[in-house]
């Protein structure tokens, strides 16, 4: 099995990352890439844009790996209750080419924060959007209060009972 993960956050320190690379280490016999989003940064979306530059090449490499692959596993940060910039820009680009973002992938949606509501409002966001986007939703999981239940040393969830939630939800796309 093909997996491609991603934070949804553009930042180097991104928790999220730290996140979605140890749950992608609880598949068993899986080929992981883990994309950066820095990889795919573009210029802000809008049709004027669009029509100056056509569909970037960016966007399209996205779309090829996500088309490439037999399951997305992302975990989204949360800027003001929703999406970061960097995520939803790369994703608008994305859907102006094929509105099928997901291509019927099978999802595993994922999200922290350093707060208690573990980036919850993202996360319900992006599990009812999914499907819009022909994204097949096999699990989804908040994990609140990260720096209390992620061991940064180990670079592991320490918390006993959301790593058997987050082994459930990853091992759903097997």
């Amino acid at each position: 099995m093909k997996v491609i993960a991603f934070a949804a956050s553009s930042s180097k320190k991104s928790i999220n990352k730290q996140l979605v690379t140890y749950a992608t280490g609880l598949l068993e016999n899986a080929q992981v890439e883990i994309l950066d989003l820095n990889d795919y940064e573009l210029p802000l979306f809008s049709q004027d844009k669009e029509e100056e530059i056509g569909q970037p090449s960016l966007a399209k490499d996205f779309l090829s790996k996500i088309g490439d692959s037999d399951a997305v596993i992302i975990s989204f940060a949360e800027h003001n209750g929703s999406y970061t910039a960097a995520y939803k820009n790369l994703f608008d680009w994305c859907s102006r080419i094929d509105t099928k973002v997901f291509q019927n992938k099978p999802l595993v949606l994922l999200a922290t924060s350093p707060g208690p509501g573990g980036a919850s409002s993202v996360l319900a966001a992006a599990e009812a959007s999914a499907p819009y986007f022909d994204g097949e939703v096999k699990a989804s999981l908040s994990i609140p209060n990260f720096y209390e239940n992620f061991d940064l040393e180990s670079a592991s969830i320490k918390n006993s009972d959301i790593k058997g939630q987050l082994v459930s939800a990853v091992q759903s796309l097997q």
